[in-house]
């Protein structure tokens, strides 16, 4: 049924309808209205079912007395129940996932000093990002690299992975890129040093990557786990498959350079003149610094995981509803509009579509209504696919979707289109 409402619940409709029932809202008729109501539209279909004038009657009658008796309370129960459950799921898979995560990067720290291993966290692990239900993205630390400056001077390279020499020099970095040359930290392990990682002074993410694979190939062997994790060969990143309780999951392992001490100079943040967030937790936000990612050939990746959390954790400080938003958004994502182990549209992307609707809209007046939020959120949303652009929030000259497929951004555009011209939450 294109309403999701089952010819069961159509009879028990008209046996509502048929006892004319006077007084309070009761569980069916609130869970009914909240199936087709939450953005205020009562489904057609249900409408076409009623058999008689009357029980069209009785139908805008138990709307409107549900929607009397619906509560915040009410609506927030049954718009995050799904959410909820998702969010059991996800940490069951989270607590898998770092146990073995865990274990292998230990092996791999034993193996070669300069890769850290990544810490098992009871509570939030900041190091394991969720991208989708089966696509997580994992952080491994890197050592002997301190006191990070950024470069001064700007020098063309000229070689190849292999170390030949190219008549033209390599283009340089662009948006959320950027060279890391070993003379950019004061202090250094020699083993930074060594041409297995090293070209001509800079630390190629291409070859850490290569020696990176080959450890977790070790400790995979190393740690029995062979039947329960197992690489992926068709990528330069390094992509584990694992085996969880709830199915399998994807695990992207990135080496990366943690710089505390320092905000990049390509994030120019805050913005002139913007009130979100506040500009006492400005400074506190950058005090985290940045990471540089191995996720490419030769340049490394920025990342503000970190400054990032810290947003999250204080959106809502003023009673608003801007993470139910996200989770709800989140959870729509995942079940209608973008689907699948690899979505082209992750949680990544609605989150920073959520940065830049709450410095848009910094009143608290802005997120004391969730349908209006919500809807706001879509409708940014909607347009940052259609256009195949999203600026990141930190370092707006990168283009988040640059390398997303375009037919399947077309595809999720067409879905969040006819959400907002029938905007319902169906739930199960």
């Amino acid at each position: 049924m294109t309403d999701g409402f089952s010819q069961s619940g159509k009879k028990k409709l008209r046996e509502e309808l048929r006892s004319q029932a006077s007084g309070p809202c009761t569980h069916f008729q609130r869970n009914f209205i909240l199936r087709g109501t939450i953005f205020g539209k009562l489904s057609t279909s249900v409408v076409l079912h009623c058999e008689s004038p009357q029980e069209v009657a009785a139908v805008v009658r138990i709307e409107q007395e549900a929607m009397k008796s619906l509560t915040e309370g009410d609506i927030e129960e049954c718009l995050l129940n799904k959410v909820d459950l998702r969010r059991q799921e996800i940490s069951q898979a989270v607590e898998e996932v770092q146990k073995v995560i865990h274990c292998l990067t230990t092996e791999i720290s034993h193996q070669d000093i300069r890769f850290q291993a990544v810490p098992y966290s009871g509570t939030y692990n900041g190091h394991i990002k969720v991208l989708a239900p089966s696509q997580f993205l994992v952080t491994v630390p890197v050592k002997g690299l301190a006191g990070y400056r950024e470069a001064r001077e700007r020098r063309w390279r000229y070689y190849t992975l292999r170390g030949t020499r190219l008549p033209c020099p390599l283009r340089d970095p662009e948006g959320l890129q950027q060279w890391l040359g070993v003379e950019q930290f004061v202090k250094t392990l020699w083993q930074w040093h060594e041409t297995d990682v090293n070209i001509e002074g800079d630390i190629v993410p291409a070859k850490v990557l290569q020696v990176f694979r080959k450890l977790v190939e070790n400790a995979v062997r190393s740690c029995h786990l062979s039947g329960k994790v197992s690489l992926l060969a068709d990528s330069a990143a390094v992509w584990v498959v694992m085996e969880t309780s709830s199915g399998q999951v994807e695990i992207e392992l990135a080496p990366t350079v943690e710089i505390p001490t320092a905000w990049s100079e390509k994030a120019q943040w805050p913005r002139c003149l913007k009130r979100w967030p506040p500009p006492e937790r400005v400074e506190c936000i950058k005090s985290f610094g940045f990471n540089l990612v191995a996720r490419s050939n030769y340049h490394w990746q920025l990342s503000f995981s970190q400054a990032e959390q810290v947003l999250l954790e204080q959106l809502d400080e003023d009673g608003g509803c801007r993470r139910q938003c996200l989770q709800v958004m989140r959870q729509l994502k995942e079940d209608v509009w973008c689907p699948g182990k690899r979505p082209v549209i992750t949680s990544y992307h609605l989150q920073t579509v959520l940065f830049w609707t709450c410095e848009k809209y910094p009143h608290p007046k802005d997120w004391q209504v969730f349908s209006k939020a919500f809807l706001r959120l879509v409708r940014k949303l909607h347009k940052c696919v259609s256009q195949h652009f999203l600026k990141h929030y930190f370092v707006p000259k990168s283009n988040l979707l640059q390398s997303a497929n375009s037919s399947k951004l077309d595809s999720v555009a067409q879905k969040l289109a006819y959400f907002l011209k029938n905007p319902q939450i169906r739930l199960p």
